[in-house]
């Protein structure tokens, strides 16, 4: 199997994840002006329940599977290699089957427990299928992310997206006469079929390379017999990630009835709540979490390679990768900021036609500029083999969220729900910052962060100047949109230039003029 070196993965993943995103991104604007915000809202609704059973059916391994295989992959092992692989999908198979037939009998009382509009219980139904097909895709992945195959995963993830808009396209269109609430079912059904494909795929990949690679096979039942110390190294690491996804996954199911409690405690119907949450996580988030796909690739790619950089007591390389995320954070995350926040009426009326998004999305996305740092320092952590300090970080953000959204929310309305968010998001950012700078220290360029907030201002003022003057001499709202982010983009990229904020040394300077630095042996 041909492994791509750290910033080759790095690239082969931002690619792909580009070109999901985009994907998603137009269906996303199908979707919305189809099912409108309540039938949004109503998809959202049902489904958080599914990654509760995927977090209990894969028990962390993805994680633990990248980390264990990268460390045998530097020693050369590839016996445990395959023991780790097949120990995994055996427990992820059997879980999730047992646990998806569960979910399915117990639809009824599940529907009745956690839905606060009922009509999303077929979308739940549609979605339920998944768990089983996400968890083994999940194991797979995690084996090809250890070995540093980045191309296998990005494939997969572009055959799923590819399969779940045409199907998704075909079947909202066709159930749409019938009602909203099978419209949504059957967007749900569209991402179980995208899912599949993407299986298909990393199935055929695994079983390709085993050929070209010319390895001995072995029988699974010798892999279980033997592989009683390779399930305790597994859950050494996966449980407290299943402990972090666990919680998420509970929150997740629980965030829709607490955001539209505290609404209704408020003074909102439970339609208008509905519409409301709909507006929020349906339209104002997916553009958001859009530019930071760069990031989270880059995040994926850094768990094994932290893993191989401490297998191999290489800990200025650490530093080296953590150092690179943190440039392409801030570098993504500063534009992302500044046309998020200057455009947010402008976008969500052309995308979505729902200018009433934009001042949500106006409150959010100064604060989640954060969230473009917090996937690589939780993916440093990971890799530093700190699943549990994770867990933990995890489990206090939740709790400081859930409490600052339903008392925020039942004060403010929809900006104290945002408002809450905003303080999850600070919260666990910070968090993973001092875990770092306690265990191996943490090294940044404060000099960088002026440079870059100036520049962020010359962007802002360029591009507000630019978007009045396009509408003052009657350009039409998409040109004026368009004209006045390039010109504000172009602006930002020349004060990179000029204020030489993008002339970095690729090796680490600890201490000196300027620089806050960290260390520990």
């Amino acid at each position: 199997m041909q492994k791509q070196s750290f910033v080759r993965g790095t690239f082969i993943l931002t690619a792909s994840s580009l070109t999901t995103r985009i994907l998603g991104f137009l269906s996303g604007i199908f979707l919305a002006r189809s099912l409108g915000a309540e039938g949004i809202g109503l998809m959202m609704m049902a489904h958080p329940l599914v990654p509760l059973v995927i977090t209990l059916t894969e028990l962390g391994l993805p994680v633990a599977i990248s980390k264990m295989v990268a460390e045998a992959d530097v020693k050369g092992d590839r016996l445990k290699e395959k023991r780790i692989l097949a120990v995994s999908l055996v427990i992820t198979s059997t879980l999730s089957i047992v646990l998806t037939l569960a979910a399915l009998f117990g639809s009824k009382y599940i529907a009745a427990l956690f839905l606060t509009d009922q009509r999303a219980y077929y979308a739940m139904l549609a979605i339920t299928p998944i768990a089983p097909i996400v968890a083994i895709s999940a194991v797979l992945k995690g084996y090809f992310r250890g070995k540093q195959h980045m191309l296998s995963i990005g494939l997969s993830d572009v055959v799923e997206h590819i399969a779940n808009i045409a199907c998704m396209l075909a079947l909202v269109h066709l159930l749409l006469p019938y009602g909203i609430e099978y419209a949504a079912a059957g967007a749900m059904i569209g991402a179980v079929v995208g899912e599949g494909a993407g299986l298909l795929y990393l199935l055929g990949k695994f079983k390709l390379n085993q050929r070209k690679d010319g390895e001995p096979r072995n029988r699974a039942s010798e892999h279980l017999r033997h592989g009683r110390r390779t399930f305790a190294e597994l859950m050494r690491m996966g449980l407290p990630t299943t402990g972090l996804g666990f919680v998420h996954s509970i929150y997740s199911a629980f965030q829709p009835m607490l955001i539209t409690k505290s609404l209704a405690l408020f003074g909102l119907g439970t339609a208008m709540a509905t519409k409301q949450y709909g507006l929020l996580v349906g339209y104002a988030f997916p553009l958001l979490v859009f530019p930071s796909f760069i990031t989270h690739s880059l995040s994926t790619a850094l768990v094994p390679a932290v893993s191989e950089a401490m297998a191999n007591r290489n800990g200025m390389d650490v530093h080296r990768r953590m150092d690179q995320a943190m440039r392409i954070a801030l570098f993504v995350g500063a534009p992302a900021t500044v046309i998020l926040y200057i455009w947010a009426t402008p976008l969500t009326t052309l995308l979505y036609n729902a200018p009433e998004a934009g001042p949500m999305l106006k409150l959010l996305a100064p604060i989640f500029f954060l969230h473009y740092f917090e996937a690589p320092l939780h993916a440093v952590l990971l890799g530093l083999g700190k699943a549990g300090t994770t867990m933990w970080n995890y489990i206090a953000m939740t709790i400081m969220k859930a409490a600052a959204i339903y008392f925020m929310g039942s004060q403010f309305g929809i900006t104290g729900v945002v408002l809450g968010m905003n303080f999850g998001i600070c919260f666990i950012t910070l968090l993973n910052f001092f875990s770092i700078s306690g265990l191996i220290g943490f090294y940044f360029d404060l000099r960088r962060f002026v440079k870059v907030a100036l520049c962020m201002a010359a962007m802002a003022f360029a591009g507000q100047y630019a978007y009045g003057y396009a509408q003052h001499i009657g350009l039409t709202p998409l040109w004026s949109m368009l004209g006045s982010m390039l010109l504000a983009i172009g602006v930002f990229m020349l004060s990179l230039v000029l204020t030489n904020t993008i002339k970095g040394r690729d090796s680490l300077r600890f201490g000196g003029p300027g620089r806050i630095a960290t260390l520990r042996k």
